[in-house]
C-alpha cells in the first residue's frame, strides 16, 4: 500500500505547458526564431536555471533568453493570475480521495516556489499540500532525481512509499530514478517506448489515476 503521492504541477494539476508553448512559438514567429517548439520540448519539466541552458545551448551564447522569457512571463500571468489558470480535469475529485483516505500528499515541481504557492493558492488547492519542493530549492533539475528525493524526504516517506504523478519524460525520468513508482499522464507529447518501460502505468487522465487507486481500497 502506497503512503504518499507526490505530483508535479504544470501540465498535471494545471493546463500550463501549452499556454507557455503557445506563447513562446507566438515569440519565435515575431523574432524569427528557429525550431522554438522543438526546444520547448526539451525543456519540459526542467528548471528555470536548466531551460536558460537548453535555449543557451540551441542558439548560442548571446541569444537575448532573459528578454524574451520576461515578455513570455508578463504575457502568462496576464492570462493565468488570479484564479484563471485552467485546472486539469479530476484535479480536485484526486485530491479530496486522497485526503479522505489518508494518503500524504506533496508537490515537487520545476516551477520556482513563490509561483507554485501562488498558483495553487489562486486555484484553492493549497490545503491539500502537505509539503512543496520546487525548482529554486535546489541546484538540480529533473531529470536528476533530487527534487523527488527532496519531496520525500520532506514529506517522511521512503521513495517506494510514493507515487509520482507527472507528464513529462524528464520528470517521469526523475521520479524512475528517485525509485518512485511513476504514474505517467500525457500532456503535450505522447509516451515513447522509455516512457513505457520507465512508468508503473500511464493513464489518460487524473479521473483514470483515481479509478486505479480506488481498486488498492
Amino acid at each position: 500500500m502506497y503512503k504518499a503521492v507526490v505530483f508535479d504541477m504544470d501540465g498535471v494539476i494545471f493546463d500550463s505547458e501549452k499556454m507557455i508553448l503557445d506563447i513562446w512559438v507566438d515569440l519565435g514567429k515575431r523574432y524569427d526564431i528557429p525550431n522554438i517548439e522543438e526546444n520547448m520540448y526539451k525543456c519540459l519539466g526542467v528548471n528555470a536555471v536548466e531551460t536558460k541552458q537548453i535555449f543557451l545551448r540551441a542558439y548560442g551564447e548571446d541569444f537575448p533568453y532573459d528578454t524574451y522569457t520576461k515578455e513570455v512571463s508578463r504575457r502568462y500571468h496576464a492570462m493565468a493570475d488570479g484564479g484563471e489558470l485552467p485546472m486539469k480535469p479530476g484535479v480536485v475529485e484526486l485530491l479530496s480521495f486522497l485526503k479522505e483516505n489518508g494518503y500524504i500528499i506533496g508537490l515537487a515541481s520545476s516551477t520556482r516556489e513563490a509561483c507554485v504557492r501562488q498558483e495553487l493558492t489562486d486555484a484553492g488547492i493549497i490545503e491539500y499540500f502537505q509539503e512543496l519542493a520546487c525548482g529554486d530549492m535546489l541546484k538540480k533539475s529533473k531529470p536528476e532525481p533530487d527534487i523527488y528525493l527532496m519531496a520525500c524526504e520532506k514529506l517522511g516517506v521512503a521513495p517506494q512509499d510514493a507515487i509520482a504523478i507527472e507528464d513529462s519524460f524528464n520528470g517521469i525520468r526523475s521520479a524512475h530514478a528517485a525509485g518512485m513508482t511513476p504514474i505517467m499522464v500525457p500532456d503535450i507529447i505522447q509516451p515513447n517506448d522509455e516512457m513505457k518501460e520507465k512508468s508503473h502505468k500511464i493513464f489518460a487522465s487524473l479521473i483514470e489515476v483515481k479509478a486505479w487507486l480506488e481498486t488498492m481500497k
